[in-house]
């Protein structure tokens, strides 16, 4: 997984597992989507080491608030216009 996460301009991490993503896997400069929800000692966080990534990635979606959101909206969407 590492050698092929590395060389990935946009990683989209959904492993289930927190932390399961750290810098060293992480191409340099890349776009990483944290699609991940765990709860560790009472704290909601994603599946990427965070601390680590953001400082290889040009961009990072911080858990919570980062696809949560747009994932509500696209279920309200579907549900509103789904019946049409």
């Amino acid at each position: 997984m590492r050698r092929t996460s590395r060389s990935a301009d946009i990683l989209v991490v959904s492993t289930g597992r927190p932390g399961s993503i750290t810098a060293d896997m992480v191409k340099p400069g890349a776009i990483v989507l944290d699609a991940g929800i765990n709860t560790v000692n009472g704290k909601v966080v994603g599946d990427i080491d965070f601390a680590g990534v953001k400082e290889v990635a040009s961009f990072l979606t911080p858990v919570p608030g980062g696809l949560g959101p747009l994932t509500h909206l696209m279920l309200i969407r579907h549900t509103l216009l789904g019946p049409q």
